[in-house]
């Protein structure tokens, strides 16, 4: 079972059409959750990744590593939790996937993004403002 704690989580459930001739999710659709549930975690402070990027501010990913650790199957609801970070310009989102079911671990994937101002890398005040509270607030509680 679960002792690690996290930040946020989501729950998702595997669609037929994301599943390859095996029967199981095909590894691109994880790096699909694993996108997904930022987006939600943004949702949930209040921030429109939309609206930022109007404003020419853009979150992108720089580097990723991803683990497979056992596969999901058609029908399958999954829980998708994150952990967040910041080290200089970088905001490392730590993502495991846990099928619901067994909380099996599924998936892991580090995903390190950078911001764009105007198209420029930079510091984002907006995703700063956002995220260093809740990051925080976490820290302490650990």
């Amino acid at each position: 079972m679960k002792t690690k704690k996290y930040i946020f989580e989501t729950r998702m459930d595997v669609r037929d059409y994301e599943c390859d001739i095996q029967g199981i999710v095909n590894n691109a659709n994880y790096l699909h959750y694993t996108e997904h549930t930022r987006h939600r975690f943004l949702n949930s402070l209040g921030v429109s990744f939309a609206q930022l990027h109007e404003r020419g501010v853009d979150a992108v990913v720089a580097r990723m590593q991803l683990k497979f650790k056992q596969s999901l199957r058609s029908d399958d609801e999954f829980i998708s939790r994150m952990n967040l970070h910041k080290e200089g310009m970088r905001y490392i989102f730590e993502h495991d996937i846990y099928r619901a079911s067994d909380e099996a671990l599924c998936f892991h994937a580090d995903v390190e993004l950078v911001t764009l101002i105007n198209g420029r890398l930079g510091m984002s005040e907006d995703y700063d403002r956002a995220f260093l509270p809740v990051i925080e607030k976490f820290e302490k509680e650990r």
